[in-house]
């Protein structure tokens, strides 16, 4: 298993396909892109594969979410999925997208074994989303969305980002119109994992100004701990239920000493935290012939360094230098 020393055990691996991306959020990286990576640092499909079946088959993982960049963007990802699915034991696997492409893959994807999908849809504004991803592909992302809920990928859970002066009054209507759809809506406070390392702790939307906006319309009954387990959301019920919504506060309101996962990159390199500042490479190892066991050697013990927190309250906190699209979200 991946055991820390605080006693965590990860569980829940997030697997990232590409760092390249469709879109440029401003909250994420520069209108003009990133240098990414080149195609041989990249990991194959076969490898990919491979780590998936060694976390699963010797290190207890029961979870695998497909990520970016964005996942879509990546020419073998039915296939990858297609193989996870016939691994024993068999996890479940979900998707983060932007929703782009997904409304003609959503079937394939389903055939292929995924279980269900994220979507990132910040606005319903078509002209605060193209301001917001510097892209006019609003309508493709709510395509995309009805698409993987009739092919049955669901819940499908919706992932919204409040900014200061563009979308930040529009907690209400989103949550009406997930209801209206049935789609699980889940506020993220935004986090420091811009390229552009221009993240402030001062002026961002958090938890309590999102729960404050949703109770002008709508009354929540918080569900508790035992219900949240080991989830990033906090949820709450709407309405008296059985609808939720829920709010992922990593700033505000960490949840480091539940944490179950454990993060893989784009390149093959261990990251046993968002914000950890350090990695522990893979890929050398698959590349020069190492066994199964002894890449789940390296895997362990990446995980055992794992530290306490995200260090975020911390003063010396530094952002990690790699941004959230080479990290997978």
């Amino acid at each position: 298993m991946l055991l820390d020393t605080y006693g965590r055990v990860a569980t829940d691996l997030r697997v990232s396909l590409t760092d390249r991306c469709n879109l440029r959020c401003t909250y994420c990286m520069p209108e003009e892109g990133l240098q990414w990576l080149g195609k041989s640092d990249l990991l194959t499909d076969d490898e990919i594969v491979r780590l998936i079946r060694i976390a699963v088959t010797r290190l207890g993982i029961t979870e695998v979410r497909f990520t970016g960049g964005e996942p879509l963007l990546r020419p073998g990802l039915v296939g990858i999925v297609e193989q996870c699915a016939a691994l024993e034991p068999r996890p479940k696997m979900s998707l983060t997208t932007n929703g782009i492409g997904l409304a003609r893959t959503a079937r394939a994807l389903k055939a292929a074994g995924l279980d269900r999908v994220n979507v990132s849809m910040d606005t319903l504004r078509p002209d605060v989303f193209k301001t917001l991803t510097r892209r006019d592909r609003h309508r493709d992302v709510l395509d995309g969305m009805a698409a993987a809920r009739d092919a049955g990928l669901t819940p499908v859970k919706v992932n919204a980002v409040l900014m200061p002066g563009l979308n930040d009054d529009e907690a209400p209507d989103l949550l009406a119109w997930a209801l209206a759809h049935e789609y699980e809506l889940r506020f993220i406070e935004q986090m420091p994992l811009d390229a552009q390392h221009g993240w402030k702790r001062d002026g961002m939307i958090t938890a309590g100004d999102i729960l404050e906006s949703l109770r002008t319309r709508f009354t929540l009954t918080e569900e508790g701990a035992e219900e949240r387990g080991s989830a990033p959301a906090e949820r709450w019920l709407v309405d008296g239920g059985p609808a939720t919504v829920g709010v992922i506060a990593s700033v505000t309101r960490p949840f480091c000493s539940a944490c179950d996962r454990t993060r893989l990159t784009a390149d093959g390199q261990v990251r046993t935290c968002l914000f950890a500042t350090e990695e522990s490479d893979l890929r050398g190892a698959l590349r020069s012939g190492g066994t199964d066991e002894e890449i789940a050697g390296l895997w362990k013990a990446a995980m055992w360094g794992k530290k306490a927190g995200s260090g975020l309250d911390d003063p010396s906190f530094l952002q990690p230098d790699r941004p959230m699209s080479a990290i997978g979200g």
